[in-house]
């Protein structure tokens, strides 16, 4: 029976390549359909590719390779036999047959013979022995080790890139830098993956395709937006009070939890009503303002910002608008966030408040105009009918592209996100 071939599928329209991230099954190792194959991931999402036959695996591109939507990755062979398994005997007239020994040399040649060559790996058009997996090679050229000197550990002695890490490891220097080092970034040093290089003093990994693609974006919307930023603060009294009196009885007939994001989520719509320029992007020469309430939400994952979308906010209760970011959250654990998820938006909602931000500017998220920046929680002192309280307070900032919105509109809008969220019963009544 013929091998099954194995490929990359489509993730998109505007996705030509990924890479493949990790093999979810070794080489040799019998599989069934539909079980989780491999990971790839591209500019926007990771996926994970199901086997399309029940057989053996043959792998034919090594993890952290660079794969093109279409192309072969490896075959299934539903006849083979997994690696290690001993192959049946030949059976002659009822009796098993055993397999002959190797004849000895009738060569009477004094001279010394040549080495066999080395074999290849189960399946018959495998790696050779010694030979260097791309993701080896490509590290070796990195850090200048010579692959003649690394024994391969990996199957008929093949070369890994655990390999020449280890070699790297073992000669305890790492090679010059090609330019003067950079000075080191405050930032929090990310924890290093499997596929790091570790080399003396630095821990070297590949940037993952989505952090790649997260800064061409924030760049882009850097230079080609005129951005800016409008502040203000918003009384959080009622929303919290509203959330302590219902949290009991709306968890048990809804299921989930009443957030504060969904109380942001509709008064962003209302705003957006009252202001369709900042709902509206601009492409080319035109503007093109959006008849729909599309609301992306930022979230982190660990593997960078992403921004899944909830459609048609304006149609959607309270508790959908919670469901829906409940089964996000879901989602970027088990890192199963894909493409449809992430595609659209006509305005953004981030929250640095749960990461203990007072304030910030968020960037843009083009093609979209405007970004709405939600922040801790604060108990401050404020005037209130001319009397100093203290009130838990939200600093508030939206960041817009003042190409298409002007001050007043971003203002006004802002203000608007303020009114509802100081009063949601209005918000909920739609008045």
């Amino acid at each position: 029976m013929a091998a099954v071939e194995i490929k990359v599928p489509s993730a998109g329209e505007s996705v030509t390549e990924g890479i493949l991230s990790r093999w979810m099954k070794p080489d040799g190792a019998r599989i069934k359909s539909g079980e989780p194959l491999f990971e790839v991931e591209t500019d926007k999402a990771s996926t994970e590719v199901p086997a399309p036959a029940d057989g053996v695996l043959k792998i034919g591109v090594a993890e952290g390779e660079t794969v093109e939507v279409g192309a072969t990755v490896g075959t299934i062979d539903p006849s083979g036999s997994p690696a290690g398994a001993p192959e049946a005997p030949k059976e002659t007239a009822g009796k098993a047959e055993p397999a002959p020994a190797e004849a000895p040399s009738t060569s009477t040649s004094a001279a010394p013979q040549a080495p066999p060559t080395p074999a290849p790996t189960a399946g018959g058009d495998g790696p050779m022995a010694g030979e260097p997996s791309p993701s080896a090679r490509r590290l070796a050229e990195e850090e200048q080790v010579d692959l003649k000197s690394v024994e391969g550990s990996g199957r008929g002695g093949r070369i890994t890139k655990e390999d020449v890490i280890g070699a790297v490891e073992a000669r305890g220097t790492s090679p010059a830098p090609s330019a003067p080092a950079a000075p080191p970034s405050p930032a929090p040093t990310p924890t290093p993956t499997d596929g790091a290089s570790r080399t003396g003093r630095q821990t070297r990994q590949r940037l993952p395709l989505i952090r790649q693609k997260i800064a061409q974006r924030l760049v882009q919307a850097q230079q080609t937006a005129a951005i800016l930023t409008t502040f203000n603060e918003a009384d959080m009294s009622a929303v919290m009070a509203l959330r302590g009196k219902y949290k009991d009885a709306y968890k048990e007939k809804h299921g989930v939890n009443l957030g504060f994001m969904s109380f942001f989520v509709k008064a962003a719509v209302e705003a957006l009503k009252a202001f369709p320029a900042v709902n509206a992007q601009i492409d080319g020469t035109e503007i093109v303002y959006n008849n729909y309430y599309d609301v992306g939400v930022a979230v982190s994952t660990e593997r960078g910002l992403m921004v899944p979308v909830i459609r048609d906010c304006d149609s959607l209760t309270f508790a959908g608008i919670e469901k829906t970011i409940v089964g996000f959250a879901k989602k970027a654990r088990d890192n199963k966030i894909g493409v449809d998820d992430l595609q659209g938006g006509t305005f953004t909602i981030t929250n640095g408040g749960v990461f203990g931000s007072l304030l910030s500017t968020p960037i843009l998220n083009p093609p979209q105009s405007a970004i709405l920046g939600m922040h801790s929680i604060q108990k401050r002192p404020v005037v209130v009918d001319d009397e100093i309280v203290v009130r838990p307070m939200m600093y508030l900032a939206l960041s817009y592209d003042h190409r298409i919105i002007d001050g007043r509109e971003a203002v006004s809008c802002l203000v608007r996100i303020k009114e509802c969220v100081e009063d949601p019963e209005r918000m909920m009544l739609e008045i």
